[in-house]
């Protein structure tokens, strides 16, 4: 290992080969992690419960055995939403303040049999929802990271961590990902498992991850979708890209705009097939949000917040028939979007309006990620762009049902056109 490499800004597909030739430590990795936390946590609050000594003493257990899998000695932060054996989950909500789980989540348990290092709980939003929680954007504080991923993607972008899982059932990674520059993937709807994952919406929730690269998300969904081909994102074709600017398209701030043309001269400079293409979601994910939050809301009402818990309300006053005709409009508009994907092998879209706004105006709006999670199709956020704040702005690129590995492959190859433009 040169003496010059940063270890808190190192990729986790380089840390890990240097690991599995022992050229690094598991040690060494979580102590530059945990200098780090100690570092920037009282201005980000990234995280919501740490365990340094069990974590160093777990990191020299990884030393002393065999390589585990994949994920070998990478430090891993974890979304609070996910249950924890080692550690408690309280969903981002003081109703479960004291929760410890007996059982690690499916993606939890995953990881940590492929090596992987759970350095912490990450800071949701209230029951992955709109309550924003304590953490700051670290680019600069003043401005939120975005939810309901806030700690994990803050986690990322901090250079607290190479890895971490986080959810979307609106735009809970996408968002967050763009406000903190980092890369955010969403994978098709029901590849990763989702047991011991704190339901919100059933048809909505999908698990995610935040890293460095593409390379990176693709080395943890890997493991996550127990699929090596994931790993293989060498492309050498000519890809068709529809720049889709979606009917909230008058939303969008100048620096979304301007990314959105860049990258559009960038990718047909580079080979690509480039056109342009000439939702419904809200009412879905409150109709099932009040059966997944049935509990709280009947039983605990004020400790939610007050915008959870109208949305809760307004859920619960759906109809089923309501809630079936949504899902059937719904089904329309994903065989629209099925066709287009036949015509061509990625879209381009927004992934947010803009920069990151202000802490105190909230954890933005989901509004260019909702009929994505709402069609099930995977999602990678790209940064590749500064707005006038000086603040990460990207764009994401959404591929077919169930497409993943050639999404992942596009992706790469667009982010090293995109990066060196």
């Amino acid at each position: 290992m040169g003496k010059a490499m940063n270890l808190n800004r190192i990729s986790a597909s380089e840390a890990a080969r240097l690991l599995n030739r022992r050229d690094l430590t598991a040690e060494q990795l979580a102590r530059a992690c945990l200098a780090r936390i100690e570092q920037r946590e009282p201005e980000v609050q990234a995280w919501t419960a740490l365990r340094p000594d069990a974590v160093l003493a777990a990191a020299r257990e990884l030393d002393r055995g065999p390589i585990r899998g994949v994920l070998h000695g990478l430090p891993l932060g974890v979304k609070d939403m996910f249950d924890t054996a080692d550690l408690p989950t309280a969903y981002g909500s003081g109703i479960y303040q004291s929760h410890q789980p007996r059982a690690d989540a499916a993606a939890v348990a995953l990881c940590r049999d492929a090596g992987a290092l759970v350095l912490g709980k990450t800071a949701t939003t209230e029951f992955a929802t709109y309550h924003p929680g304590p953490t700051r954007n670290p680019r600069n504080t003043a401005y939120t990271p975005g939810g309901s991923s806030s700690g994990s993607a803050a986690a990322v972008a901090g250079d607290m961590v190479p890895l971490a899982l986080g959810t979307q059932t609106a735009g809970s990674v996408i968002r967050p990902a763009a406000y903190c520059g980092v890369v955010g993937y969403k994978p098709s709807f029901g590849r990763i498992s989702r047991a011991g994952l704190k339901s919100l919406a059933e048809t909505l929730d999908t698990v995610g991850m935040f890293a460095r690269s593409v390379d990176d998300v693709a080395l943890l969904a890997s493991v996550l979708m127990r699929d090596a081909r994931l790993r293989e994102l060498r492309y050498d074709g000519t890809p068709r890209v529809a720049m889709f600017r979606s009917p909230q398209w008058r939303h969008t701030l100048p620096e979304t705009r301007a990314a959105f043309e860049r990258a559009a001269r960038a990718l047909s400079q580079a080979g690509a097939v480039v056109e342009e293409l000439a939702p419904l979601h809200s009412d879905v994910m409150a109709y099932e949000a009040a059966q997944a939050l049935a509990f709280e809301r009947i039983h605990y009402p004020s400790q939610l917040s007050t915008k959870l818990a109208a949305m809760l309300e307004a859920g619960a006053a759906l109809t089923a028939e309501q809630y079936l005709a949504h899902l059937a409009q719904a089904g329309q508009a994903r065989a629209k979007v099925a066709e287009w994907l036949q015509r061509y092998d990625v879209l381009l879209a927004p992934s947010a309006t803009g920069e990151a706004p202000f802490y105190d105006q909230g954890t933005g709006d989901p509004l260019f990620c909702r009929a994505w999670t709402l069609f099930g199709v995977p999602c990678v956020h790209l940064p590749f762009a500064q707005g006038p704040q000086g603040l990460p702005v990207g764009l994401q690129v959404v591929g077919g049902f169930r497409d993943d590995q050639r999404l992942l492959a596009i992706a790469r190859w667009m982010n090293g056109v995109l990066a060196a433009d």
